[in-house]
Order: structure tokens, then sequence, then C-alpha cells
């Protein structure tokens, strides 16, 4: 992240985003596919790293090949694109909205204090012996005799899609294909994200 200075003098935190070329390396239509879509690629891939079938599928569009494809189904009235396309950041301008998905970063497997936000036992122990992050009792005697779902325990933190929605674009940097969005993005630095108009 980084930030600017608006017109009013007041300092915006921003996330940089490299967001094109990408390239139209697939359309879909509802006559052929059963529905509308188009398939943007991003990224430079070695060919050696690259199978035979992608490598195809990357030629019949006149492009080398790309590290990721993501497919776009929602179009504005007028704004399809052809098979081929290049697409920069000059398809967005400067103070619209946009939707920004992506995986988040992972925290592996963590307990119920670091996963949900339990207290623990803090200073009193009650006699315990080092279970102050433990989540304590998690079920019933003999009815119903077992857990009941959705019960929060510790597992697998992080690395999930989500999507941060209504974020603003405060610059666009159209020499370097550069977006400066107001606020965070989910995911690592260096991580694959999805940018979609706001609605």
């Amino acid at each position: 992240m980084t930030s600017i200075w608006d017109a009013s003098g007041r300092n915006v935190p921003c996330t940089v985003i490299e967001a094109g070329p990408c390239v139209v390396t697939q359309v879909k239509t509802k006559e052929k596919d059963g529905y509308d879509a188009i398939q943007l690629s991003f990224g430079e891939r070695k060919e050696k790293h690259t199978s035979k079938a992608l490598m195809g599928h990357f030629s019949k569009a006149n492009t080398t090949p790309k590290l990721v494809s993501m497919e776009f189904s929602r179009f504005e009235e007028g704004s399809r694109k052809s098979f081929g396309e290049i697409l920069t950041v000059e398809v967005f301008t400067e103070g619209e909205f946009i939707d920004v998905a992506g995986t988040t970063k992972g925290h592996g497997f963590q307990g119920v204090v670091k996963r949900h936000g339990f207290g623990g036992v803090g200073q009193t122990t009650h006699g315990q012996h080092n279970r102050l992050r433990a989540p304590g009792s998690v079920g019933a005697s003999s009815y119903p005799s077992r857990l009941f779902k959705g019960l929060r325990m510790a597992g697998q933190t992080g690395n999930a899609r989500r999507k941060s929605i209504n974020l603003e674009i405060v610059k666009i940097v159209p020499e370097k294909n550069l977006i400066l969005v107001k606020g965070s993005v989910p995911g690592p630095k260096g991580s694959f994200l999805k940018l979609e108009r706001w609605s």
C-alpha cells in the first residue's frame, strides 16, 4: 500500500494494482456455450512451462502464453470485447467504483484465540496448567451427545476467496498500466486479483 494527497489536502491510503495489458483469449456465447462471457488473460509465462493444450488455446488468440486467465460474464451495454482484443487500464476512469476479488493470505492451522477472537482465560487460570488459550467446553453431556454444526473451533485460517466492494479509483497511470484504489484489497503482494465494475 501507499498513500497520495487528494485535491482537498487529505492523505488517502491506496493500493497499487497493475491491471494490464490483458488479452481476450476466449469469447463465449449463449448459442454455443449456454451463456455470454469473455476470458481475459494476464502476465507472461515461458513456453517450456506451458502445456500443449494451453499453447493451442493462446495461439488461437495470437498471443504469447499467459500466467492467469479469468472469466467475466457481466457486461455494460455496447461494451462487448472481440476475440484477441487487448485491454488496458484505460477501460476504467478515475472516480468510479469497482469490486476487487482475490485470495486472502493463508495463516495455516490456528487456534480459537487467533481464528475467532476468543479471550482465553486471561490471568485467572482457575487452577489450569498451560490451558490459557484453549477453547474450553465444546458440547453437552448425554443429550444431544454430539457437537452442533458451525461450532467455532480451531482450524484452517485465511486462504479463502474474498471480495472488497465499492473501492474508489483515485488515480490511473496509463503508461505503466497502474490503478490506485482507495483502501486495501484481499491477498498478499504479487497475488492475482479480479477487478469488476461496482454495481
